[in-house]
């Protein structure tokens, strides 16, 4: 009954998988304040990730590429960024398959994305994909739930995803494009299975993970939740979120991640 209530008038009984749902969480997210800056804030860290634009002599900057764009404003914060979906909608570059990506060898600065990793039902396929088509020195950079003590509460009460951190699989059934997913996903890969990442993938190095948002994203309801607190609040519950950096490996409910492109692979 607590999770029906707290559900946003505007998604209730939305289907995941209809592009339609997809833009209108980009309203809510305009919308809803308090949200739309817990996004700036990703957004600006993914940024920093991204390697700079620039070229040699007759070559072209090579683009970074945002996969799940469709709800989102990264573009808006970097530079020469194709904007991609799984489906079509509107702003979108692109419609693609992050296990089939339709660019040339080395040819991307980045890949970034938002809450989009566990929703990859051939996850191998996407990294291998990836180790392709950026450069040696990229990155992929992506902002991805977490598991901690606190998350796997909220996650799994409150959360319409599926989240299983005991997993023995990376993949999982592709029921739909947004439908489909293990939201403990990232946890598995980096902290849990982090040797045996490293072992299938040696193209790619964790560069940092970094817990992050035990509250903020939880009391802003997401794009799926009635927020639970007014936008003025945002800089104290940013405050208490700071304090409590220390403690962020038990409490943090997403993390930032970010892979960098070796040139030995």
């Amino acid at each position: 009954m607590l999770k029906t209530w707290l559900e946003h008038p505007l998604t209730r009984g939305a289907n995941l998988d209809d592009p339609s749902t997809t833009w209108l969480r980009r309203d809510i997210i305009e919308q809803k304040r308090f949200l739309r800056r817990i996004y700036e804030e990703w957004y600006t860290m993914l940024a920093a990730a991204v390697p700079p634009v620039s070229a040699g002599p007759g070559q072209a900057a090579a683009p970074a590429v945002e996969l799940g764009a469709g709800a989102g404003f990264l573009r808006d914060y970097i530079d020469r960024l194709i904007a991609t979906e799984i489906f079509r909608c509107p702003d979108i570059t692109m419609v693609l398959d992050a296990c089939a990506l339709p660019f040339e060898d080395r040819s991307l600065r980045a890949v970034v994305m938002t809450d989009v990793l566990h929703h990859i039902p051939r996850v191998r396929d996407f990294f291998v994909e990836a180790g392709r088509c950026v450069q040696p020195g990229g990155v992929i950079a992506m902002v991805e739930p977490w598991v901690t003590s606190w998350s796997r509460l909220i996650y799994t009460k409150l959360h319409h995803e599926p989240f299983r951190p005991d997993t023995d699989a990376w993949e999982f059934p592709a029921s739909g494009p947004l439908s489909g997913a293990n939201g403990a996903l990232p946890w598995v890969l980096f902290e849990r299975d982090r040797a045996r990442f490293e072992a299938e993938f040696p193209m790619w190095r964790i560069e940092t993970i970094r817990p992050l948002m035990p509250f903020r994203y939880l009391v802003s309801g997401g794009v799926s939740l009635r927020g639970l607190v007014p936008a003025w609040s945002f800089g104290a519950w940013t405050a208490l979120e700071r304090a409590m950096t220390p403690w962020h490996h038990r409490w943090a409910m997403f993390a930032f991640v970010v892979l960098r492109r070796g040139d030995n692979v």
